[in-house]
């Protein structure tokens, strides 16, 4: 059921992936706004790029955390304990996906955001922290193997939904769904990236500076 509180609670988790992380990191201690540079996308790969990773660091857990920040807010819903697990399931999952449509179009910056990954792992810890951890280790031996930020993120979230039905053995027929969803967000949001991949032009990252 859908009530003025979870409209807006979705709202409030909009707002919240919204905060332009790597906008305010980059203009607060670096006097750069690093959507003028590099991919001109607001997010920790970008960050990364631009400024190293004295910035992108931060940027990168802000980010998470606001996706986990956001399916928490379900505790926030008065008489939540009487909730059914489903409905409580499905409920996280709108204050998260809110999260990550903030990320990727906020409102505080024109609605040019970052592709959502670091807050869709926020979000995926909080929801299915095994399966989570799992692709993020595919995610650490891709990267450390190709040093590509798009290629690892890829790969990492072809992989969540095999580790949310094998692994978890989840029968939330919501998370099943959802879990397919997130490679099909993933291509979606890094389909420019795939093209430079396949052109062989893609930015690899490197932690030597800064």
């Amino acid at each position: 059921m859908i009530t003025l509180e979870i409209i807006l609670l979705v709202l409030f988790s909009y707002l919240t992936g919204a905060f332009p992380s790597a906008v305010w990191v980059g203009r607060t201690f670096y006097d750069t706004d690093v959507r003028e540079y590099g991919s001109g996308n607001s997010g920790a790969t970008n960050t990364f790029r631009v400024l190293g990773k004295g910035a992108g660091i931060p940027v990168l857990l802000m980010d998470i955390f606001k996706g986990w920040l956001a399916i928490n807010y379900v505790w926030l819903i008065s008489d939540v304990s009487l909730l059914p697990p489903e409905l409580f399931f499905e409920n996280q999952l709108a204050f998260g996906l809110s999260a990550v449509i903030g990320h990727l179009f906020p409102i505080y910056t024109g609605f040019r955001g970052g592709k959502g990954i670091a807050t869709m792992l926020g979000l995926l810890i909080g929801l299915e922290p095994t399966a989570a951890l799992f692709s993020f280790g595919i995610f650490a031996v891709v990267f450390f193997i190709s040093k590509y930020v798009s290629l690892s993120s890829i790969l990492a979230s072809m992989a969540f939904p095999f580790f949310v039905l094998m692994i978890s053995n989840s029968t939330n027929e919501s998370l099943n769904m959802f879990a397919i969803f997130v490679p099909i967000l993933s291509l979606i949001t890094h389909q420019k990236n795939i093209e430079r991949l396949i052109r062989g032009d893609e930015t690899k990252i490197k932690f030597d500076k800064k």
